[in-house]
């Protein structure tokens, strides 16, 4: 896989690659503020963890590379509003960005051996949990933070330019480093799988480097992957001649678990002639997987909340909208998003596609209202256009930067780049 970033991304890669990684910036600058991220920049400043020149997104302060990995990637997937692969469930982009951002001072790439790092960081990842899936994520991994690792491996061994023995070791070492439980899931501790898969992969590429060696086939028989699911096919770990997964890598339009976008559209859809007054009971008629991964009734904070469906409607039939004010803490413990959330039934049924629901809403007068989505907006069905990718990254980008159109322009200029000087000025605030 390091063969690709020897050679120009295709063109249908590099805008995949574009578009992801603007994505996931935006999601790293709108969470900088956030609790979590103050409480790992509060541990990064104790004596000892020393300083450096890795960027944080949305931040004027720089980072060491084992912290700035640590506190980007966690910043990235904090909302869990960055990109997923829907096949897996993997969100590639946090640790990936997280690996490349804390390198690049070091390895001084180019942009397009940025984006190329970049982007088989994310192909590892995802070309691993799909040789794993569905057992692995059905047995209660997390995922993204279990194949993050590998990814970063990966990604740490390009900017550094391992050799192919190197890599291989890397891959080995970042094996003994892989962790994520969906336990996790509400709490602070879900973001941090891909911040620590990041700060582990850069780790493993260090220790392979100076010579640290491991299993001489780390992904084979009676490896990792067999540790990490019953069921293992290892034919997806295909060659590169075969197309890339990152093509098929989605953006979500809702801070939440995407299993709850179809509901979240069908809510909004029908709040518009909808008195929540006169709501008596509402059915969610959904794939299974919604009651097993977000299948929380009264969820105590924003960080809870977007592991719950019922409150993805109640908020979608409140507001009208979906977005971060509507996951935070004041939303999740409103009265009548509280109410709202005791009403509603969820109806599993595997007929229905992982980006499909039916919402029956019953009303005190008149007849129930019935929304039918039959591919939730941000799906492989219904992917976001470019226009609807950069209005979502600006309107969490401007709170904080001010400016996203530079982040833009930052990124589509990377595979012409000689340096990553204007990305680094385009994720920071200005100085007064």
């Amino acid at each position: 896989m390091l063969d690709a970033t020897a050679r120009p991304l295709p063109p249908g890669v590099s805008r995949a690659a574009r578009r992801t990684l603007l994505n996931v910036l935006g999601t790293a600058v709108s969470a900088a503020a956030s609790p979590a991220v103050t409480t790992l920049l509060r541990a990064a400043g104790r004596p000892g963890s020393g300083g450096g020149e890795v960027p944080v997104p949305g931040l004027a302060r720089t980072l060491d590379p084992y912290w700035g990995a640590l506190v980007i990637g966690t910043a990235a997937h904090l909302d869990d509003f960055d990109d997923t692969h829907l096949a897996t469930v993997i969100h590639p982009g946090a640790s990936a960005l997280a690996t490349a951002l804390s390198l690049a001072p070091e390895t001084s790439p180019s942009g397009g051996a940025f984006l190329a790092a970049f982007a088989v960081g994310c192909e590892a990842q995802l070309r691993i949990g799909n040789a794993i899936s569905p057992a692995h994520y059905d047995h209660g991994w997390h995922i993204t933070g279990t194949c993050g690792v590998f990814g970063a491996a990966v990604a740490a061994s390009a900017l550094l330019g391992l050799e192919a023995e190197a890599a291989n070791r890397t891959l080995a070492v970042a094996g003994t480093m892989t962790a994520g439980h969906r336990e996790a899931f509400g709490s602070m501790t879900k973001p941090l799988h891909a911040g620590k898969a990041a700060a582990n992969g850069v780790l493993a590429a260090r220790l392979a480097a100076a010579g640290l060696a491991g299993p001489p086939d780390p992904l084979g028989p009676g490896g990792v992957l067999d540790v990490l699911s019953a069921q293992v096919d290892r034919s997806a770990l295909r060659p590169e001649t075969a197309p890339w997964e990152l093509e098929l890598n989605t953006f979500k339009t809702y801070p939440s678990g995407v299993v709850a976008h179809p509901a979240m559209d069908a809510a909004i859809i029908a709040s518009a002639g909808i008195d929540i007054a006169e709501v008596t009971g509402i059915t969610l008629r959904c794939n299974p997987l919604v009651p097993e991964l977000m299948g929380l009734v009264q969820p105590r904070d924003g960080l809870q909340s977007r592991f719950s469906a019922r409150h993805g409607v109640a908020v979608g039939l409140c507001h009208g909208r979906a977005g971060l004010a509507e996951f935070s803490d004041q939303a999740a413990t409103a009265p009548e998003v509280a109410r709202l959330r005791g009403l509603i039934t969820l109806e599993p049924d595997p007929a229905i596609a992982r980006d499909a629901a039916v919402l029956l809403i019953g009303r005190r007068s008149g007849d129930p209202v019935v929304v039918r989505v039959d591919h939730t907006r941000g799906s492989a069905a219904r992917p976001l256009t470019d226009d609807e990718l950069v209005a979502k990254v600006r309107a969490l980008v401007a709170p904080v930067l001010g400016d996203a159109d530079r982040l833009r322009a930052a990124v589509e200029g990377l595979p012409h780049a000689t340096d990553l000087s204007e990305l680094f000025a385009a994720v920071r605030p200005e100085q007064s």
